[in-house]
């Protein structure tokens, strides 16, 4: 095992369910995936259950190519209903006693984590505590120098104050929507100011290196010390917005480990993210132009 080989998504992994249709999902794989794209080991790390929905889980991550550490434990796999009356806004129905809840720490795992270049985790798997212990253990097992990023997904009210605080103190770039941007600032008691302010006021708080935004339509902005970028969102035509944010963050992530600057890699983010809106499910292949 190479030292600082991976680029992990640690969390949840789950089958989106569409009516009778289903589609692979789940923000911490779909991270890996698109950050793979780059030439990065991406790797997947979650629980599946010993069931049919756990094999197609397998199945599909190795037709995509996408390695994975799944431990296959006596709970089901996780499933999330998408409901996309409004394909700009999906609606989710999240099933939360599954697997991904419960990801054992192994010595596998610590493994892993020490030959972890970088690491992108959320909030929801975080839910249930046994996973939030793992992901805990996991990013404080990386080495010196690995890339940590916390991708905020606040579903409805499978989150606390105390998962976002002890996230935010573990990572070095955080990344929410302009929602979760407001939420975090209303919690943590930050002031109504300009948006800027309140960036870079979250960003102090947070404690970290890089601070994200995405605005939907309205375009997304990325802050550092001494640094801002913003950029205009791409008019496509939209089939779904289903894991577009975790597009954005593994583009961006993936740009970054291979030398881009934070601005070119907003940039790279930006297309690769509204690329995957014209496409359905959150894993579609990605033009080699946009990644080169």
């Amino acid at each position: 095992m190479n030292k600082n080989q991976y680029v992990v998504g640690l969390g949840e992994i789950l089958w989106d369910k569409f009516g009778d249709s289903k589609r692979l999902g789940g923000a911490p794989a779909n991270f890996a995936y698109h950050a793979s794209r780059f030439g990065h080991e991406g790797l997947v790390v979650s629980a599946i259950g010993k069931d049919a929905n756990g094999d197609d889980i397998v199945a599909e991550l190795d037709r995509k190519r996408l390695a994975h550490h799944l431990e296959r434990i006596v709970s089901p796999t996780g499933t999330v209903d998408v409901d996309l009356t409004d394909a700009n806004n999906p609606v989710y129905t999240i099933n939360t006693d599954v697997a991904w809840s419960r990801i054992p720490f192994t010595e596998e795992l610590a493994r892993i984590a020490a030959a972890t270049k970088a690491v992108c985790f959320g909030s929801l798997a975080q839910w249930g505590s046994v996973t939030r212990e793992s992901i805990g253990r996991f990013i404080d097992a990386t080495p010196e120098g690995c890339l940590k990023v916390f991708d905020v997904n606040l579903r409805q009210s499978y989150y606390t104050k105390d998962i976002l605080e002890n996230s935010f103190r573990r990572c070095d770039i955080l990344k929410l929507n302009i929602d979760e941007l407001q939420t975090a600032a209303r919690l943590f008691g930050i002031e109504a100011w300009d948006q800027q302010r309140t960036c870079r006021d979250v960003m102090a708080m947070a404690g970290c290196r890089i601070l994200i935004v995405t605005m939907g339509t309205e375009g997304s902005e990325i802050y550092w010390e001494g640094g801002r970028s913003f950029l205009e969102t791409p008019s496509v035509r939209v089939k779904s917005t289903v894991g577009a944010g975790d597009a954005f963050t593994g583009a961006f992530v993936g740009s970054l480990l291979k030398g881009a600057s934070i601005p070119e890699a907003h940039g790279v983010a930006v297309h690769v993210a509204a690329y995957v809106c014209t496409r359905k499910g959150a894993m579609p292949p990605i033009p080699e132009g946009m990644i080169s």
